[in-house]
């Protein structure tokens, strides 16, 4: 068996981005909201369909093109899309192995109402039997976005870093998992790497608290050995829980106005975890991992944007003087 350097586990995607022109954002105390006219007719700009990616493929396509050997573990369905997605992950020399096609089942898809630069995501996982293949043992184990019924699931993947120790895991959790963080706690003690936004931190902690550092000393004390949040376009934070030192990072700078933020926090998270594969530092892999996002938005979806390690490491030479980890 092939033992690959990184493998994510999570659901794969179809995205249909809808570009909207007859809406409006509405700002209010606890999030902004996405209004259109109701029981008309509303025109759209266009739509783009966008395969194999969810925060699973995404990562394991970051990992691909930094130089990493990396492979998938996710469900589809046994439609035309599921075989269009397999060509994707094979262009992007992304092993498709522990990809399982269910027979008679859909492959997910969601469709994005794409708004300026941002999105609304309409969801639906489909009720996939989740199983483990062998998958021998990865370097890294990125474990992001699954279903709603997938409790029994991340109980074997967490008995399986268990019995397989030399395994790294990094948690990133999509909506679902945070929704049911107090059973996942044995997933957050196993953790080397740990991801989310701030406003996703203050959910998981059921908290008020808004000072990144201690919102990552108190996720550092569920488990994980390096916390990181990310905080949009005030940049991002990491937190080595073995020295207690924290750094934060600002945004790399936009060549242009970002054109779809879908995919910057996969980017992100995936890059992050790479770098830290690659043998770099935290304040070096805090370094890389805004670039990446930076240039996923500059793209329709999240997949077309992500960067080769040559091409990565070509902007950060190029970087302004002030662009680098600074201690909190």
């Amino acid at each position: 068996m092939k033992s690959f350097d990184f493998i994510a586990v999570g659901d794969i995607v179809a995205d249909a981005f809808i570009r909207l022109s007859v809406a409006e954002e509405h700002l209010n105390k606890h999030a902004p909201e996405l209004c259109m006219p109701f029981a008309t007719k509303i025109p759209y700009e266009s739509v783009a369909e966008i395969l194999a990616v969810g925060n699973c493929a995404n990562a394991a396509v970051a990992a691909a093109r930094l130089g990493l050997s990396s492979a998938l573990v996710s469900n589809q369905g046994d439609d035309e899309i599921a075989k269009k997605q397999r060509e994707v992950l094979v262009s992007e020399k992304v092993g498709d192995e522990f990809v399982i096609d269910h027979s008679g089942m859909k492959s997910n898809y969601h469709y994005v109402l794409w708004f300026k630069d941002d999105r609304t995501i309409l969801v639906k996982h489909e009720d996939y039997p989740y199983t483990l293949p062998d998958i021998g043992e990865p370097k890294w184990l990125y474990i992001t976005s699954l279903g709603p019924k997938s409790l029994d699931f991340h109980k074997i993947l967490e008995s399986y870093i268990v019995n397989h120790n030399s395994i790294q895991l990094a948690f990133q959790p999509g909506t679902f998992q945070i929704k049911m963080s107090k059973e996942l706690m044995g997933l957050y003690k196993l953790a080397k790497i740990f991801f989310c936004n701030i406003e996703e931190a203050q959910l998981i902690l059921n908290t008020k608290i808004e000072d990144p550092k201690l919102l990552m000393q108190k996720l550092h004390e569920l488990g994980p050995e390096i916390v990181c949040l990310t905080d949009g376009p005030n940049g991002a934070y990491a937190l080595d829980g073995k020295t207690g030192e924290a750094w934060t990072i600002s945004t790399y700078p936009d060549p242009k106005p970002p054109f779809d933020r879908t995919g910057a926090g996969d980017a992100f998270a995936s890059t992050f975890t790479c770098a830290i594969a690659l043998g770099k530092s935290i304040p070096e892999a805090l370094a890389w991992a805004p670039i990446n996002s930076m240039n996923v938005v500059q793209y329709v979806g999240a997949r077309e944007g992500l960067l080769t390690r040559e091409k990565l490491e070509e902007y950060l030479a190029n970087a302004p003087s002030a662009y680098k980890a600074a201690k909190l």
